[in-house]
């Protein structure tokens, strides 16, 4: 089965706009067989994940990773180590990753048919429509097929090498630095010495055969400056309410520059064929999705941005729809934006989110 070509569809990175992940699509067999895979070795290896890795994690989640980090900010772990590593699921190395594996799994097989998946070919289709066969995995016997239903579990394997060993080698007693992971992403929240941490980091991946991309890993000293993670920013905030500076969360300016893309591109001219009533869902279920991620912290002035951008394109869109000279904004007014054509109002949601009233 694992000698069977995957799919291959290039993913453009969120924060990188010439850089592209090749998504690997297994056929249907292969899929089959690893869910049934994933089914028996989840639990088995759920018992030796660490407590800092919160991706692909029965009862964990992204939110969870950025609370963690906000109460360790707020509890005096102010020196941060945001790190970013280079292409961590194409770097994943295959013998490192299978005497992890074979750790906990002893049956031959299994240990066969991942080895095998972990190496299939991949077909990969140019712009030209052209196919041609990549054996790239197999050759430099490193990485995890995204978007196979075992990648995530395995990465997650290999992950807590880091994680484990920076706690076994005394890093995490040394400088209190705690390290908070989710999928390819990290940072290490310390109390003191980061600059420290930072270099001994960078000696664990290269052990691991992990690349930490240097121009993107850095040290944050709150409340000075501010980092992103998970798309949250967390740094210095201030209360209108209470009148005072905190430290606390906002959604990242990147996060809300993308969602405010995204709506642009749904309420374009070649989008004109639709109903209203179909725009304006296609419109909710996005503003929605985005709002129950970005719940946490002072979220009033990000959900203003989005609500206020939505309202735009909305308007736009429905003056070309209607051939009415723009702006419109008499006869598509903001309150007959919401009132008549439903669109949701972001900010109203404020008021019964977590940390809303810090």
């Amino acid at each position: 089965m694992g000698e069977r070509d995957a799919g291959s569809l290039p993913i453009p990175k969120a924060h990188c706009v010439r850089v592209q992940l090749a998504l690997t699509v297994p056929t249907i067999r292969d899929r089959v067989v690893q869910t049934a895979a994933v089914l028996v070795l989840e639990p088995i290896f759920e018992a030796d994940l660490q407590p800092e890795q919160y991706a692909y994690r029965a009862d964990r989640s992204a939110l969870d990773a950025v609370q963690h980090v906000h109460k360790l900010i707020n509890t005096g772990h102010r020196q941060i180590v945001d790190a970013d590593l280079s292409s961590y699921f194409d770097s994943v190395p295959h013998a490192e990753l299978m005497r992890s594996v074979a750790c906990r799994v002893v049956d031959g097989a299994m240990l066969h048919l991942i080895k095998m998946w972990l190496e299939a070919p991949v077909e990969e289709t140019d712009e030209r429509g052209n196919k041609r066969r990549s054996t790239r995995n197999r050759d430099e016997g490193r990485g995890t097929p995204q978007g196979a239903p075992i990648s995530p579990l395995l990465s997650n394997l290999y992950m807590r090498r880091f994680v484990l060993g920076w706690k076994k080698l005394g890093h995490e007693k040394r400088w209190r630095a705690y390290i908070v992971n989710y999928a390819d992403d990290l940072v290490i929240c310390c109390r003191t010495e980061a600059q420290q941490a930072l270099v001994q980091m960078r000696t664990m991946m290269s052990r691991l055969k992990l690349t930490v991309n240097e121009t993107k890993t850095r040290v944050c000293y709150l409340p000075e400056e501010k980092f992103d993670f998970l798309g949250y920013s967390f740094g210095r905030c201030y209360s209108m309410r209470r009148g005072r500076l905190y430290l606390g969360t906002t959604p990242s300016q990147k996060r809300v520059q993308r969602i405010c893309r995204a709506i642009s591109d749904e309420t374009g001219r070649d989008m004109v064929r639709l109903d209203p009533k179909t725009m304006v869902e296609k419109l909710n279920r996005m503003l929605t999705g985005w709002a129950n991620y970005f719940c946490l912290g002072a979220v009033s002035k990000a959900y203003s941005a989005v609500d206020i951008h939505a309202r735009r394109r909305l308007r736009r869109w429905l003056c070309d729809k209607h051939k009415e000279p723009r702006p419109g904004y008499k006869r598509f007014s903001e309150a007959s934006l919401h009132s008549v054509y439903g669109l949701v109002r972001l900010p109203h949601r404020t008021a019964s989110l977590p940390w809303a009233k810090a």
